[in-house]
């Protein structure tokens, strides 16, 4: 059953009160409590106090990631490919010929106002496919292993893939895109704006890999 407005108001008083009512000057008997429990007790009163905030700021009826921004992520849509094994999909989206789309959740529609004024954009997707993970791996460009979070191996602690590839057009919820390196059924959970000023820096080392290819620089 859901909260309406007037038991939100009644928590909320109560939580204030009690808040309040933890304070030292007005708990009988604090002084007497030794230092660890009166540590307790302000610990008590504070999260009381930053539950009280949360709630009163949190806007009416929400819940889920609307009550607690940051803490789920959730799929926005899926991206579709013509790869549906591993083996057959290429390892980065520069040696990607490949065209698929790109199904947004139909109420996300109006977030992709303005995109199609931009020639590429970044995918950030589940890699739902991934199994397990190793602290060190060995990436396809070398023989040797190297720190995992110095490759781009799809099996992470956290599995989640980045590719920037080349935006064809928008048709409502889906976008035609080029350059595709996912499975197909791949689950999208962001999309952002390629800006060639602000994301290239060809400049920059790459360890390992500038010895692979011929040196550091």
């Amino acid at each position: 059953m859901e909260a309406g407005p007037r038991h939100v108001d009644s928590l909320l008083a109560a939580l204030a009160v009690a808040a309040d009512d933890l304070e030292p000057r007005r708990l009988r008997g604090y002084g007497e409590l030794d230092p660890a429990q009166q540590e307790t007790l302000h610990r008590l009163a504070e999260g009381l106090r930053r539950l009280f905030e949360t709630l009163r700021e949190a806007p009416a009826g929400a819940s889920g990631p609307e009550a607690a921004p940051g803490r789920t992520v959730t799929p926005i849509g899926v991206i579709r490919s013509p790869w549906t094994r591993r083996g057959e999909a290429p390892r980065q989206p520069p040696g990607s010929g490949g065209e698929g789309r790109v199904e947004l959740r139909p109420d996300l529609a109006p977030a992709l106002a303005d995109l199609d004024g931009f020639e590429r954009i970044w995918l950030l997707y589940l890699l739902d496919r991934s199994t397990g993970w190793t602290l060190r791996a060995t990436p396809p460009l070398d023989t040797r292993p190297h720190g995992l979070f110095a490759t781009r191996s799809p099996n992470r602690p956290n599995p989640i893939g980045l590719s920037c590839v080349r935006l064809l057009g928008i048709e409502g919820a889906v976008l035609r895109v080029a350059g595709l390196d996912v499975l197909d059924g791949t689950p999208l959970l962001d999309i952002k704006p390629y800006i060639p000023g602000i994301d290239a820096w060809p400049g920059a080392r790459a360890g390992w890999v500038d010895h692979i290819q011929g040196g550091e620089r």
